[in-house]
C-alpha cells in the first residue's frame, strides 16, 4: 500500500458533489486501463474524501453511489474520474514513449535514398525541428504514423523489411540459431547432411547492420549472407 505522503488523489464529480481518494498512481492508471488490480495497493487511505487535502470525510455515500463499501466507490471513481498526474511521472513516461518510438524507428526505418538505416541521433534531430511532441498517454504506434507522416517533409524515410539467405557452418550453427531469431523471422530453415544450416531470414531493414555485425562475431567472419529480393 502506498503510503499517504506519496499518494496522488483521484476524483469523480457526481450529483453535484466532489468525491475524491488518495491513491497510488501506478496502479490507479493500471486499473483505469483495465488490469486487475489489487484495490489494497490502489488506495492509501480507505476513506472516500470530499475534500481530501483537508481530510475532510465525504458523507451520503449511498445516495451517491448506491453502496457504501469503499472499494467499488473508489474504483468508480478511478474508471470514470480523473487522476492527478504528476509531472515527474509525465516526464518519465514522455521518456518511455519517446524511447519505444525512436527505437522502433531505428529498427525498421531506412533512408529511401540512401537505402541506408537511419540513426537514432538523426531522427532525434529531426523530431526537434518539426517540433514534436510525444503524448506520454496515447499509443506509439499512432504516434508513430504520425511522426513518419511530419519527418517525410525533411527526411526520406521508409518502412521497410529485407530478407536475406544465411549459410552458417556446423560449427556455429547451432549458436547463430538464436542471432537469426532475435533479429528476425525465420521464413525458411535446412539443416544440411553437413550439419551447417541454411536459413531465409526477414527482419526490419534497420538491424541488418547490427544483424550482419553480429553473425560475423560469433563465426569469426565465416557465414555467407546473401540479399533475396
Amino acid at each position: 500500500m502506498v503510503t499517504i505522503e506519496n499518494a496522488v488523489i483521484a476524483k469523480l464529480k457526481k450529483d453535484n458533489q466532489e468525491f475524491e481518494i488518495l491513491v497510488d498512481l501506478e496502479s490507479a492508471l493500471k486499473l483505469k486501463r483495465g488490469e486487475q488490480v489489487d484495490m489494497h495497493e490502489v488506495l492509501a487511505a480507505a476513506h472516500i474524501f470530499k475534500d481530501a487535502h483537508n481530510g475532510d470525510i465525504a458523507a451520503n455515500l449511498d445516495e451517491a453511489f448506491g453502496t457504501d463499501d469503499v472499494n467499488e466507490i473508489a474504483r468508480e471513481i478511478i474508471l470514470k474520474g480523473d487522476i492527478q498526474i504528476t509531472m515527474a511521472y509525465k516526464k518519465k513516461r514522455i521518456e518511455e514513449k519517446k524511447n519505444e518510438i525512436v527505437g522502433f524507428l531505428t529498427r525498421n526505418a531506412m533512408d529511401a535514398v540512401k537505402k541506408i538505416p537511419i540513426p537514432r541521433q538523426r531522427i532525434d534531430l529531426a523530431m526537434d525541428q518539426i517540433h514534436f511532441n510525444i503524448d506520454p498517454f496515447k499509443s506509439a504506434q499512432q504516434q508513430t504514423e504520425e511522426l513518419i507522416a511530419k519527418l517525410k517533409g525533411i527526411i526520406p524515410i521508409t518502412l521497410e523489411s529485407k530478407k536475406v539467405e544465411v549459410l552458417v557452418p556446423a560449427t556455429y550453427a547451432s549458436a547463430c540459431y538464436g542471432i537469426l531469431k532475435k533479429y528476425g523471422k525465420i521464413k525458411k530453415e535446412d539443416w544440411l547432411a553437413t550439419g551447417s544450416l541454411l536459413a531465409v531470414v526477414e527482419m526490419p531493414a534497420g538491424v541488418y547492420n547490427d544483424f550482419v555485425d553480429a553473425l560475423n562475431k560469433k563465426t569469426d567472419g565465416d557465414v555467407q549472407i546473401k540479399d533475396i529480393d
